[in-house]
């Protein structure tokens, strides 16, 4: 099997537009989180989110196909582009032998709605002749290919909260097994949209707090739930003896990748039985022993639940060593960006183990019994960090965890 290496990263989140923006703020403990602008929330029961503040994608975007794209695709194929630039590499034409493999919860909401009502208050002919090209949820990876000029292998992955990690897994197995020489992998979302909204705040998920900056409060005694977010992630993953003939620089070795599905209910975790499954698969692939992860970058949303159960999952999977372990999660200062977040924390451990620093998760004022381990409270942490995990799990029962690892040349 190949080894696989991070010779790129891209970010647009609600802490930077670019990543190293992000990762400079997420060190900074500062928070993205605020009151929703992009449209009229007055009326909401929760008025909170993680927006992208200053995105302008004019320049890196034919303004023609700017014009058509859905925000998702449109912060996916920035981040893509960072990613790409990032490992020193320039279109050149088109290469067969690079790829694409990236995803979205819920891909063009937003082109659809906006075609829904031009069809409702013009008629029938006025619908765009682009709109479905648009709104399907591997319009990010199709643009992404056509903009970069990549004919490998190239797939769209769906699977909720869990998208990101999938993608970058995915992309690992497809070069692990020699079918493609990198792989711009990744995920983007943007569902910062009413009737989304709306539904969030119909499943009572959303986190409510008076200071929109406290409101993500992963492991807190206080949580009240997630901050819904948009944004995008994206690494360039490549085989290793490939990026070191053309002497790339290589951020992280990804190690090890699982997943699996709960199969208890579309919504509610199952005490963490599925976390425990796909963190003992990305071990197992990985062949690392639980004792030598130093760091894992939790799926913690906030939501009195799923931080107990994945504090659980942890306990099981690591025992003892779980009380050595840094945890901490970024959420707390992006929110939840849905199918871009396991991305985004893919570029957060991918960086980690580059600068040795581990993030904060911030708001962590009032510790809960039930979660007990080392949440790295407040302040970012300078760490010896060989190995790194992130979780993800999602909406559908779908789990995800991405081992990196420092790489042995």
């Amino acid at each position: 099997m190949k080894r696989v290496v991070v010779t790129g990263v891209g970010a647009v989140t609600p802490v930077g537009l670019d990543a190293p923006s992000t990762w400079a703020s997420m060190l900074e403990g500062q928070s993205g989180v605020g009151k929703v602008t992009l449209f009229d929330a007055s009326e909401y029961p929760v008025q909170i989110a993680g927006e992208v503040k200053g995105f302008d994608a004019t320049g890196r975007i034919e303004p023609k196909e700017l014009r058509r794209m859905d925000r998702y695709a449109q912060l996916g194929l920035v981040a893509a582009q960072e990613a790409f630039a990032d490992a020193g590499l320039v279109k050149n034409g088109l290469v067969d032998d690079i790829g694409v493999i990236f995803g979205s919860a819920a891909g063009g909401l937003g082109v659809f709605l906006e075609q829904q009502r031009i069809l409702q208050e013009r008629g029938l002919k006025r619908v765009s002749p682009t709109f479905i090209q648009n709104m399907l949820v591997d319009t990010a990876s199709g643009h992404i290919a056509i903009a970069l000029g990549l004919r490998g292998p190239n797939m769209a992955v769906v699977s909720a909260c869990a998208t990101g990690s999938g993608a970058v897994g995915e992309a690992f197995e497809t070069i692990r097994r020699g079918d493609a020489a990198a792989i711009v992998t990744g995920g983007s979302e943007a569902v910062l949209i009413p009737v989304v909204y709306a539904g969030f705040c119909a499943m009572r998920a959303l986190a409510q707090h008076e200071d929109p900056t406290q409101a993500s409060r992963p492991f807190d005694r206080d949580r009240t739930g997630f901050v819904i977010s948009e944004g995008a992630g994206a690494l360039l993953l490549e085989e290793l003896e490939h990026a070191q003939h053309r002497g790339a620089r290589i951020y992280a070795e990804v190690s090890g990748y699982g997943s699996s599905n709960d199969a208890f209910d579309m919504a509610a975790p199952a005490e963490g039985d599925g976390a425990v499954l796909t963190m003992q698969r990305a071990l197992r692939k990985a062949e690392i022993e639980p004792e030598r992860v130093d760091y894992i970058n939790a799926h913690g949303t906030g939501t009195p639940m799923n931080d107990k159960f994945e504090t659980d999952a942890i306990h099981r999977v690591f025992g003892e060593h779980a009380d050595r372990l840094a945890v901490s999660s970024t959420k707390s200062m992006t929110g939840h960006m849905m199918g871009a977040s396991g991305a985004v924390e893919a570029v957060v451990i991918a960086l980690t183990i580059r600068d040795q620093m581990i993030a904060p998760t911030i708001n962590l004022q009032t510790p809960d019994p039930e979660c007990d381990l080392d949440y790295v409270p407040g302040q970012a942490r300078r760490a010896n960090v060989g190995v790194a995990l992130s979780n993800s799990f999602g909406l559908g029962g779908h789990n995800a965890s991405v081992i990196m690892s420092r790489c042995a040349e």
